[in-house]
């Protein structure tokens, strides 16, 4: 019988032995740890309700003058004077230059000349007719001279209608060297000075732009078209301005223009709307926010905006549900209007929704839940190793 090693063998028990405590140790340890649940995650929740809602469409337009026009001269000459400022408010028929008028004048005077000369002719070729006419009733003349002198008469009427006409003219090219305001509006810069020579319908003179009442044109995408027929078949439809960056600026006005084409490049039909601008609060130019109601969502279930999340697949919320876990749903949206989103699909009305604290969830995560307007529950705290 071979001899044992009585210290080798305390050695590998005092080994095993070591190794079983060790064992045990670490599943004690980590008994309690798996047994330990994630605490529930603290979020916002607001319940989905039943509503109307209205569909509105939101584009970028630019005001327009009402009417606007560049004042040309009718004429050639020379400015004699100018008798606007630079933006200045002007009525129809305020003299904004005046031309020289000095050649004009001359022509005037000679065209008067000419219709008083034609004027004593006239009056002599009647007298003539009147007395051949009782020479003829007394035998003393034949039909013929009498004919003659009756021609002469009309010849001469038909002179001096001639004549008036070029008096006329005359005048009205004199009154051409005052340029007038064809509108009330605004006038812009100084185009000429006294002094510049000036071609008929070629030289501009001076911008009038009438902003009261005020346009304002957009475009709409094509789809929105028959809607907007719809709408606006109806009566003036009601749209809403507001300045870029300044909700407190907002301004309505009334859609009562739809252009009678769609622009094949970008999609568009163009609309216009018309702005009472008694005050001159916008100017032709600038760029406005509009905001128009096309339909009225009825029965529609709403949720807050802050609800809404966009994923990889679209739109999707967080709903609680009866055991205090959430539950993802994808969305079908129908509209988004003053804080609030009107779903179609995805959502009851009733069902309490996640609107603060979803970066921290995932499907089936336990939440300790608050409803709006009251302070989010703590985060529990981790225990300090």
């Amino acid at each position: 019988m071979p001899k044992i090693n009585k210290p080798l063998v305390t050695l590998v028990a005092i080994a095993l032995l070591g190794g079983a405590y060790g064992l045990w140790s670490t599943q004690r340890a980590a008994a309690p740890a798996k047994n330990k649940a994630a605490p529930p995650v603290p979020v916002i929740v607001a319940q989905a309700q039943s509503g109307e809602m209205p569909i509105h469409l939101n584009v970028v337009g630019r005001a327009e003058a009402y009417e606007g026009v560049t004042v040309k001269s009718r004429i050639d000459g020379q400015v004699l004077s100018v008798a606007y400022t630079e933006g200045q408010a002007v009525r129809q028929g305020d003299v904004l230059l005046r031309l020289d008028p000095a050649d004009l004048e001359a022509r005037l005077a000679q065209a008067e000349a000419v219709v008083a000369r034609d004027q004593a002719q006239l009056a002599k070729a009647k007298a003539d007719l009147e007395r051949y006419q009782g020479l003829k009733a007394r035998g003393f003349v034949s039909d013929e001279k009498v004919n003659e002198i009756r021609t002469n008469e009309a010849a001469a009427a038909a002179t001096l209608k001639a004549d008036q006409a070029a008096l006329e003219l005359a005048r009205l090219q004199l009154s051409y060297t005052s340029i007038r305001a064809p509108f009330s509006g605004i006038v812009g810069a100084r185009l000429v000075f006294p002094g510049s020579t000036v071609k008929t319908n070629d030289t501009a003179l001076a911008v009038v732009n009438r902003i009261d009442p005020l346009y304002v044109t957009f475009a709409v995408p094509e789809r929105h078209l028959h809607g907007l027929r719809r709408a606006v078949s109806q009566g003036p439809m009601a749209v809403q301005l507001a300045l870029p960056g300044n909700k407190n600026a907002s301004f309505e006005a009334r859609a009562r223009f739809i252009d009678n084409a769609v622009d094949a490049t970008t999609g568009t039909i163009q609309m216009k709307a018309v702005l009472d601008n008694k005050q001159a609060r916008l100017t032709p130019g600038q760029f406005l926010n509009v905001s128009m109601v096309l339909d009225q969502v009825r029965d529609a279930v709403l949720v807050p905006n802050e609800a809404v999340q966009q994923g990889a697949d679209g739109n999707f919320l967080y709903v609680v549900k009866a055991d205090d876990t959430v539950e993802v749903r994808k969305l079908e949206v129908i509209a988004s209007h003053q804080g609030r989103t009107a779903i179609a699909k995805g959502v009851a009305a009733g069902e309490m929704v996640v609107t603060d604290g979803q970066l921290r969830l995932t499907p089936g995560a336990t939440v300790k839940a608050k409803p709006a307007g009251e302070a989010a529950p703590a985060a529990a705290a981790t225990p300090a190793k």
